[in-house]
């Protein structure tokens, strides 16, 4: 059976899937027709209903719930890992006209800025890597770092305002659910749970074998640097991309309102 795959080309996420589309592990007799596209792209597709598996921000998953199911292995949940609020210094965070840039309307990023900054409400969707540049350039007054910008952000001149992920964590105690992997409802039970046996086994075979998808990561990857790599990596894949568990559907529900039955 072949499956529509859609995910996005940053680091955490060729790592876990790279193992399953490249034939290193038994993928039970599925076979994945992969594509990439900017984390709001997948967000678009999967409210489209087109993609059979994809990545989204844990952001959409209202839209989704009743044509969508989260599998409980290939999450990016953690603490200390959310987004980033920054600029080129010296804002004034009370001032509501501030031009703000987000990497997308339905992204987990924007739902935080909403929820902590609610008054911020003069916002653009921008694709998530030409934020920075645009901060610095001065076409927005601050913006939402995610994925490999938050990793380089210093080095272009620009300034934290907040770390969302501590904010959250202080709003909650719970680690923030950035974003999941998705199978349609409309993939039978057994289908659905066999993506997620396999998705589970890809991501144990690359903490196993970091080093044999290093190729189809770099491939992929806006930064190139090793060190760049591996932070980004760890940072987004941990114990909570294996399962789950207790605490991470708690951190989904949190964000989300929504009840259990959002999980396969």
């Amino acid at each position: 059976m072949k499956l529509d795959l859609r995910i996005s080309p940053c680091p955490n996420d060729t790592f876990m899937f790279g193992a399953m589309v490249n034939g290193l592990i038994d993928t039970e007799g599925l076979e994945f027709d992969l594509s990439f596209a900017d984390i709001e792209e997948l967000n678009k597709g999967v409210i489209c209903g087109v993609p059979a598996v994809s990545k989204i921000s844990c952001a959409v998953l209202p839209l989704i719930s009743d044509r969508y199911a989260v599998l409980d292995a290939g999450s990016a949940l953690g603490r200390g890992n959310g987004p980033l609020f920054v600029s080129m210094g010296g804002l004034d965070l009370s001032d509501a006209s501030l031009r703000i840039a987000v990497p997308g309307e339905h992204t987990t990023a924007n739902m935080l800025m909403a929820r902590i900054f609610p008054h911020l409400t003069n916002k653009s969707p921008v694709l998530f890597s030409d934020i920075a540049p645009a901060v610095a350039a001065g076409r927005y007054d601050a913006g939402v770092l995610i994925h490999e910008g938050r990793f380089t952000y210093a080095e272009k001149g620009l300034c934290l305002e907040a770390d969302l992920g501590v904010e959250w964590d202080r709003l909650t105690g719970l680690p923030l659910p950035l974003g999941a992997i998705v199978v349609s409802r409309s993939l039978p039970d057994d289908v659905q749970h066999k993506v997620e046996r396999v998705l589970r086994k890809s991501i144990e075979y690359a903490f196993a074998n970091p080093d044999e998808g290093m190729d189809f990561i770099r491939s992929h990857a806006q930064e190139l640097s090793p060190e760049v790599l591996e932070k980004h990596i760890y940072m987004f894949v941990n114990d909570y991309s294996v399962s789950l568990g207790v605490e991470g559907r708690a951190a989904i529900r949190s964000l989300t309102g929504l009840d259990d039955k959002i999980f396969v």
